[in-house]
């Protein structure tokens, strides 16, 4: 039974590339006007899923439902969705508005209609003006808007971007992860985008999915993922942690680095080994002779809008984020309230685990 809300789900795919097996068992689904990221690292299979969306692979196991009906085998061009590619893929041969009209000239839609869409289009992206310009006399950035506007012209419901910000520059990708948010907003589409950019990730998603070899590890709105991963690998790699392996003393009481801390977590038994993620901005540092434990500052970096120190308590080696610097060599004490000491069952780093 699919659920009505659902645009788009995915039921036991697997897909595998000559006997390699790249998917196992995703179920996966997407709602009506919601912006998902798929986020992990190179070969998560992230870009096989979106593939399988839109159409370019079939998976070797399982089904795709868009509005409840089985599209498995439906090829692209009969699916409502668009993609939008790394590679920008514009006719270097066409002008701007030529690349932006090629669908809806191939759907020989009137050519009035097409010049109103196109104009739109254009404005849209803020390209006002730019339509008789060769698309090599514009910029990434500028390119990158073509791209979406030529995939957005055909008015799809889901638009499906594959790291469509990898080739700028950063200043650029920030100012591009915003104004791509805004335009979700403003169409109202579904859009499932793709990067291995774990701050794009959390800046633009209503949902972000966190895969590893081929599994899905965590899926959940990017507050809940930064601040609950379900196990280390997420952790680490939404962000950045502090992850040690400790004691569940017994509900609401962990031990780790030598000492015992309280913390609000439960259910994980008694003297049970566990993983401990503490983030570097949840760290306090005080006065070396009212924390909870204290050490000697080994390192200090200016990273801009603060300091990251390393902290070496003989037991860890703890990385903090704080605006207040602390002079290398200085002993201090450090503090952890509980609320933001996170525990996670242990996991082998080489399996990742469905979840």
């Amino acid at each position: 039974m699919i659920d009505k809300q659902h645009l788009i789900d995915l039921k036991g795919v697997s897909k595998e590339f000559d006997g390699t097996r790249v998917l196992s068992n995703i179920d996966l689904y997407v709602r009506k006007k919601e912006f998902v990221t798929l986020l992990g690292p190179s070969g998560c299979g992230k870009t096989t899923t979106l593939r399988i969306i839109g159409g370019f692979e079939y998976p070797t196991e399982g089904t795709v439902f868009f509005e409840g009906r089985d599209i498995t085998d439906l090829p692209p061009y009969k699916r409502r969705v668009n993609t939008v590619f790394q590679k920008y893929a514009l006719f270097p041969h066409l002008n701007v508005q030529e690349n932006i009209a090629f669908g809806l000239k191939i759907a020989k839609v009137p050519r009035d209609e097409i010049k109103k869409r196109v104009e739109r289009m254009l404005d849209l992206v803020n390209l006002s003006g730019y339509g008789k310009r060769s698309v090599d006399q514009l910029s990434g950035g500028q390119q990158q808007r073509i791209a979406i506007a030529r995939a957005l012209v055909n008015e799809p419901e889901v638009l499906l971007l594959d790291e469509p910000l990898g080739a700028l520059d950063l200043k650029l990708r920030k100012e591009m992860q915003l104004e791509l948010k805004s335009m979700q907003q403003r169409l109202g589409i579904t859009f499932i985008y793709v990067t291995h950019d774990q701050e794009e990730a959390l800046t633009m998603s209503d949902t972000v999915v966190v895969m590893r070899d081929g599994h899905i590890l965590q899926i959940g709105d990017p507050k809940r993922i930064y601040d609950e991963p379900v196990n280390a690998f997420v952790a680490d790699f939404i962000g950045e942690s502090n992850i040690l392996r400790g004691t569940m003393v017994r509900d609401e009481l962990v031990h780790f680095s030598g000492n015992d801390f309280p913390c609000v977590d439960s259910g994980f038994g008694e003297n049970a080994p566990v993983d401990v993620v503490v983030r570097p901005e949840d760290i306090m540092l005080v006065g070396e002779d009212i924390g909870q434990i204290s050490g000697v500052v080994k390192s200090v970096l200016f990273k801009g809008v603060h300091y990251e120190m390393m902290i070496d308590t003989g037991e860890t080696i703890f990385k903090v984020h704080s605006t207040v610097m602390q002079p290398q060599g200085s002993r201090v004490g450090i503090n952890i309230v509980p609320f933001n000491i996170h525990i996670m069952k242990p996991m082998p780093k080489e399996e990742p685990q469905d979840v």
